[in-house]
């Protein structure tokens, strides 16, 4: 069982930086026709500022841009913003890139980042404003020049470089702001990435065609074809047969199977953590009863209930056997080692005679009933998760029904309430990120607590956090962080299970394909064969 080894960044090679900072340019000999992905991810909007999820986030890379990005060790590099600088405490200054054009043959300027921090700020509202978080400290947006951006905060922003690795820059209208009804209505998203948009059926698939004038050079793909698969082994089966080049989020049983059929897998550690959350609001939950089957008080806003079940979670079960190894028990937001976590938060082995203890002590000494949820096909081991954990939770006598339905389903109930407790998972771009919005208290004015779906408040934490993200980034912001998440986590409004790997398969057409911790699943991390 992988308890709490460190997080080892790799080493930034130059095919990466071509990756990530904008396409891998072709030669002659690698240009192919049409390239055919798989993936678990289904697109939910063509709106690129309308929910930060990563189906949405991945998806779209081919059509729109960020200013900056992210490497492999999640260092920030120039994207459509070639440099930054602080003026101040509260000011930045960001130089745009030169003679960058939309799919439409506008020019890139300005007026086009101004454009987009307003719109998030200002015209897009919860739950639409799912980057808002990352705009609300901004005072003012002007252009002085087109290619200067100048940005005053309402006080001292010093990641504000980071916040934008996640933002998708859009054109500007002729006027007002273009709503997220008109892009899904097929109004053609309108981009400076790789890919140009052709067309896309919710749920289904989304078509790509290349885009000649890209100014990071010719992709390699003339077309890009997602297929949307949810169910893992549908998606193990197409790529078996030939149907599609690339699959992603393969299950780690199934690494095996596929090279003995020939395929490539590739794997890296994921900057993300899988969970289970509680609703700790409400008084009374859905599916959460006495033995006897009737309605009982909340008990998951007792700490002593979720320390419990926290040391009745055999992590290392979900590690070894669900994924095959292809993970690392978590006990925080990010692996160990990268910036901004604690070196004493540490996954722990199951302790049942002290998990039955602690909740005959809240007044439960027989247990309790609750269902379990959980999305099915979108992260490497879910369902199977959902009936490792209740299995472990009926040892201290706590029945869990495992509930595990398509994302789309999962996430349309939980967001009206229909669960008490829950599995999920997240990423972002840094420890802060993740802190900020699933365990910051919500507050739609602050835009923390997005992710927060329990409703959990701890002011001390807030303010911990609050001034840990007041600190310049480096080593004294990385220990204040460190120290918020210790003392969060020791009131366990989550229990973090594991740190999954991603796991791509390939076929023979593809010559290499480059995984990235944030786990986006793009054609730019595609490189055909050679012949």
């Amino acid at each position: 069982m992988k308890l709490g080894s460190p997080f080892r960044p790799r080493l930034l090679s130059a095919l990466l930086i071509s990756i990530f900072l904008g396409s891998a340019p072709a030669t002659p000999a690698q240009e192919r026709g049409e390239l055919r992905i798989a993936t678990s991810y289904k697109l939910m909007t063509l709106d690129p500022q309308y929910a930060n999820l990563n189906e949405n986030t991945s998806l779209l890379s081919h059509i729109y841009e960020r200013l900056v990005y992210q490497d492999d060790n999640l260092e920030l590099k120039p994207g459509l913003a070639t440099s930054w600088r602080p003026l101040s405490d509260t000011q930045w200054a960001f130089k745009l890139r030169d003679k960058v054009r939309f799919h439409d043959g506008s020019a890139f300027d300005a007026d086009d980042v101004v454009y987009t921090i307003e719109r998030i700020r200002d015209f897009l509202k919860p739950p639409s404003g799912g980057f808002r978080s990352y705009v609300s400290g901004i005072k003012s947006v002007s252009a002085p020049d087109p290619l200067t951006v100048l940005i005053e905060t309402d006080g001292a922003v010093p990641n504000l470089p980071l916040f934008f690795s996640s933002i998708f820059v859009m054109n500007r209208p002729a006027k007002g702001f273009e709503t997220t009804e008109n892009l899904n209505a097929g109004h053609p998203p309108n981009g400076t990435g790789p890919y140009r948009f052709e067309s896309w059926s919710s749920g289904e698939s989304l078509r790509l065609a290349r885009n000649d004038d890209y100014w990071g050079g010719k992709p390699a793909w003339s077309k890009v074809t997602f297929r949307v698969i949810e169910n893992p082994a549908a998606r193990v089966a197409a790529l078996s047969t030939g149907e599609v080049d690339v699959a992603d989020a393969i299950p780690a049983r199934d690494v095996a199977s596929l090279k003995e059929r020939g395929a490539r897998v590739a794997s890296v550690g994921a900057a993300r953590v899988n969970f289970v959350q509680f609703d700790v609001a409400r008084d009374t939950l859905p599916g959460v009863t006495d033995k006897s089957g009737e309605p009982i008080a909340n008990p998951f806003k007792n700490p002593l209930v979720r320390r419990a079940l926290t040391l009745a979670t055999d992590r290392g079960i979900l590690v070894d056997k669900i994924l095959a190894g292809y993970g690392t028990a978590a006990a925080q937001v990010f692996p160990n080692g990268l910036p901004g976590t604690s070196a004493k938060l540490l996954p722990e082995a199951p302790n049942y005679d002290e998990a039955k203890m602690l909740l005959a002590k809240a007044g439960f000494p027989d247990g309790f009933n609750l269902v379990l949820a959980g999305p099915a096909g979108r992260y490497p081991g879910d369902a199977e998760s959902l009936q490792a954990v209740a299995q472990s939770w009926a040892r201290i006598g706590v029945n869990a029904q495992p509930a595990a339905a398509p994302f789309s389903v999962f996430n349309t109930k939980r967001a009206a309430g229909d669960y008490g407790v829950w599995y999920g998972g997240t990423s972002g771009e840094a420890v802060d990120i993740i802190l900020h919005s699933l365990l910051a208290s919500p507050d739609p004015e602050r835009g923390t607590g997005a992710l927060n779906f329990g409703k959990y408040r701890n002011e001390a934490f807030d303010a911990m956090l609050a001034r840990a993200e007041s600190i310049a980034v480096g080593p004294e912001r990385n220990a204040a962080l460190a120290q918020a998440t210790e003392l969060v986590m020791a009131d366990q409004p989550i229990i973090p299970l594991y740190h999954f790997h991603h796991i791509v398969g390939y076929g023979s057409r593809i010559g290499s394909y480059v995984l990235h911790p944030r786990g986006w699943t793009t054609a730019m991390q595609t490189l055909p064969a050679m012949e």
